[in-house]
């Protein structure tokens, strides 16, 4: 194994390994090396005068913790099962985000692995899992990383992942891991004693903003993304929050990565996506490159969450406020975003760009009714299930599972799970969790909420009751809503229509008032009853998916209960509704 290391600012740099120090030559552009033919396993990085060795910027394993030595790894050593495996495009997919400390009672890679068949019963696709790489402590987000490059051990380590990535692909699924290059935790980043790894004077909500400006760092993250799709044979990237990259260069770092990733692709003969968390609603990311954007494959759209959450809950206070009627959910279905160029109340000042719908496909925006920033960055951390009755929580499935987007599910969303998804650190410094709990506190108390409800990051019974029970999965009232999730997860593989990336197939009904809602998908209808009386609407057709045995249908209209939603097939392209019977 060769050891070398990017250290531009250092006089002098050793290699530590198992114990013995090897003096490292500077080989230009910063860069050290050390002497050709060492192997070893522990081994860290000594900068200058420092009598305690750093980890490796780019270690693949931290044994001890991100302040420790790391240990050399083998990623060829690894033998795979999955030679079969040809990948999976996102257009058509189902996408379930899990966070593997809660996922499971044990929170790791192979108790995961235990129910992924779990995953495909109701129809997944892609498994997302939250940030792996290192960070201090026992528990954490994921979002708190500073060894970008390791597999955190508490959920087993390189080898582990290996072993879960080869299961899924096993049993079809595709894996798309969230990686975050805007930032660094607070404890353990020593990447600025190695080189300008951060952008001096700028910063976003979570820390310093990292150093595009730098070819070698924007080379570490280039390199990182393309590790977890060659060695760890990752089928996709959620690109966390690239809305705080601040990057002037003539070729933007996404457009970087795109290119990258689709060489890539081309080379191992299966597609690799990268898929962005962006607060812009800009479709410049999802633009090809020939049209003149970045290439990413898709980008999250919050302004769908947002619209069905104001739906069906009636919330709308903060960023909710401009989501009041059932207009923007009209719009979001048929054009995409909701803030396109609009004025936003929250921001106080326009907000988005258009998407030209004519060439744009809907599957490039993925959607979800609650994911872990929607839950997760709540007071208490508090699910849909815990305001909404079963009809309503079919309703956020069906719009979703049934919508024009690419779906993501949230772990245990399918059976309306009621433990709660809070935030959670683990952080051994006492002042830094003493600081992360008083800024949340403050924070929420800020917006009005009651701060005694909100709970204690550092408490380790904030994490423990964000664990799933499993359990609920079969239990009444649970069991119900799961096999509501199988039936939409079989009408996606029956229906053309709900997988039609065309916008010009998707229309919109409805009526503020009354709370009735229509989509119609080519032939196929969804009919929503927000209300919490019955209604009958002039929709004829044939039920294919109910979420209530109240429901029913004719040639000439649907019955739907309250808080009900019903899937139709037609025989005729939809017409304008008319007004509902009583």
């Amino acid at each position: 194994m060769s050891f070398e290391v990017w250290a531009p600012a250092a006089a002098t740099v050793r290699l530590l390994l198992d114990g013995t120090g090897h003096p490292m030559v500077a080989v230009g552009d910063g860069w050290w090396s050390a002497p050709e033919g060492l192997t070893g396993a522990d081994y860290g990085y000594l900068i200058d005068d420092d009598e305690k060795p750093l980890p490796d910027p780019r270690s693949r394993r931290q044994p001890e913790s991100v302040h420790g030595l790391s240990r050399t790894v083998d990623p060829g050593a690894f033998v795979w099962s999955d030679e079969r495996w040809t990948g999976r495009q996102l257009p058509g997919g189902v996408i379930y985000e899990l966070h593997l400390g809660t996922f499971t009672p044990e929170g790791t890679l192979e108790a995961a692995i235990g129910r992924l068949d779990h995953l495909v019963s109701i129809g997944v696709d892609f498994v997302e899992l939250l940030p792996v790489n290192g960070f201090n402590g026992d528990h954490n987000w994921g979002y708190d990383g500073v060894l970008w490059y390791t597999v955190d051990e508490t959920y087993g380590g390189p080898a582990a992942y290996q072993r879960f990535v080869d299961a899924c692909h096993r049993r079809g699924l595709a894996v798309v891991q969230d990686v975050v290059y805007n930032h660094l935790g607070p404890s353990g980043n020593y990447l600025p004693r190695f080189g300008p790894y951060l952008r001096e004077g700028s910063a976003n909500t979570w820390g310093a903003s990292i150093n595009l400006d730098e070819p070698a760092v924007r080379r570490y993250i280039v390199d990182n993304a393309l590790m977890w799709l060659r060695d760890y044979h990752v089928d996709a990237l959620r690109l966390d929050a690239v809305h705080a990259l601040v990057d002037d260069s003539p070729k933007h770092i996404l457009q970087e990565l795109a290119e990258e990733a689709d060489a890539l692709s081309a080379f191992l003969g299966r597609p690799l996506s990268l898929i962005a968390e962006s607060d812009l609603n800009d479709p410049r990311l999802i633009t090809p490159r020939e049209g003149g954007g970045y290439g990413l494959t898709g980008q999250w759209s919050d302004d769908f969450h947002h619209a069905v959450h104001v739906a069906l809950t009636g919330e709308t206070t903060g960023y909710y406020a401009d989501f009041e009627h059932l207009d923007a959910l009209a719009k979001v279905l048929t054009r995409g975003f909701f803030h396109d160029g609009t004025y936003s109340s929250f921001r106080e000042r326009d907000h988005g760009h258009p998407i030209v719908t004519a060439t744009m496909p809907t599957w490039r925006l993925v959607v979800a009714n609650q994911n872990h920033d929607q839950i997760g960055n709540r007071a208490v951390g508090d699910r849909l299930s815990s305001r909404l009755d079963r009809g309503q929580l079919a309703i956020a499935a069906a719009l979703t599972l049934a919508g024009p987007f690419t779906p993501m599910l949230f772990m245990g969303e399918e059976w309306g799970a009621t433990t709660p998804w809070q935030f959670f650190t683990a952080h051994p410094e006492p002042e830094l969790g003493e600081a992360t709990a008083k800024g949340r506190i403050a924070e929420f108390e800020r917006m009005g909420w009651d701060p005694d409800i909100v709970p204690d990051p550092q408490d380790p019974d904030t994490f423990h009751r964000s664990k799933l029970d499993w359990d609920q999965a079969t239990a009444a009232g649970h069991s119900e809503l799961l096999a509501f999730y199988r039936g939409l997860a079989a009408l996606r593989r029956e229906r053309p229509d709900l997988t039609d990336p065309r916008f010009d197939r998707v229309s919109c009904e409805f009526d503020d008032e009354q709370k009735w809602f229509v989509v119609h998908r080519g032939l196929t209808s969804i009919v929503v009853n927000f209300a919490d009386y019955p209604i009958a609407l002039p929709v004829g057709g044939s039920v294919l998916l109910a979420s209530s045995a109240d429901a029913g249908a004719s040639e000439s209209e649907v019955v739907l209960p309250g808080h009900c939603v019903v899937i139709l097939a037609r025989s005729a392209p939809a017409t304008e509704a008319d007004p509902p019977t009583d």
